[in-house]
């Protein structure tokens, strides 16, 4: 599948040129609207270490009849910036180019609804802690055309892009552990519940603790469901540690709610028989 550009030149001409926008062409703006950008259907984008994270980004193109966007010479899509496009702190975008389908003609205008996917791929897309932010979108148009044979080369390149069209949440993602015991447990007796929160360290590629963090405890006895049990802090290098009385059967578990740079988690259940 070809890789649409925008991902690397137009994005990477944001980055170095210091682009602002809207960037003026040889050949004037172009006369394009982009309205009701969604980024991941409203949701966080929650990023691990390794595993690439598709985020679909769907909205309303409105351009001139006239203006053929082949994704070749004249290209357009939505990408997703941190900082500002006059300087650019880092950049996704799509993995192809958008599908878009006309949806209505009025006089010299087409508007067309966009649908596209930006895949994440943390070794490639996401550096350090600071990629833990508020991303915005951008609409970019650009256009190529030049001459190329064996003994002469002429590129022009335009770029056009109106950003904060739309902002997104991008999180690191957490791991969460948690082991009961003993076990088997005798009724009336103490149980111990330790386990770990970890989240995503983009730096070094790999899992790191995170401490001082709320986690909530919750226990299911055998046939019923889920309920709180207390709430206890994350220590040193995400350690988690409390101790219950056995009274019945049942899962304990452990759940973090997340925070601004961190997402959500719950950790597998830990099955105790209890006699």
């Amino acid at each position: 599948m070809r890789k649409l550009a925008i991902g690397t030149a137009v994005c990477g001409a944001l980055a170095l040129a210091g682009l602002a926008a809207p960037a003026a062409s040889a050949a004037g703006t172009p006369d394009l609207t982009f309205s009701g950008v969604t980024v991941n259907k409203g949701k966080p984008i929650v990023a691990g270490t390794t595993k690439a994270v598709t985020v679909p980004v769907s909205y309303t193109l409105t351009r001139p009849k006239d203006l053929v966007v082949d994704q070749e010479k004249n290209v357009q899509a939505v990408i997703l910036y941190r900082g500002t496009l006059k300087s650019v702190d880092n950049d996704l975008g799509p993995a192809e180019p958008p599908v878009c389908t006309v949806v209505a003609t009025t006089g010299a205008k087409v508007t067309e609804s966009c649908t596209e996917r930006i895949v994440v791929t943390p070794e490639e897309s996401l550096f350090e802690a600071a990629d833990a932010t508020t991303w915005k979108a951008a609409g970019i148009f650009a256009h190529s055309d030049g001459t190329v044979s064996d003994d002469y080369l002429h590129s022009e390149n335009d770029v056009t892009a109106w950003g904060s069209l739309a902002s997104v949440q991008v999180k690191r993602a957490a791991r969460l552990t948690v082991d009961a015991t003993p076990e088997p447990a005798v009724k009336g007796r103490t149980l111990t519940v330790k386990g770990k929160l970890s989240r995503a360290d983009w730096q070094t590629g790999s899992y790191s603790g995170y401490r001082d963090r709320a986690v909530v405890l919750q226990f299911k006895a055998d046939g019923g469901s889920y309920a709180n049990v207390k709430t206890i802090t994350s220590g040193t290098g995400g350690a988690l540690s409390t101790t219950v009385k056995a009274t019945k059967s049942g899962t304990y578990r452990f759940v973090f709610s997340g925070t601004a740079t961190t997402g959500a988690k719950t950790s597998a259940g830990d099955h105790v028989t209890v006699r």
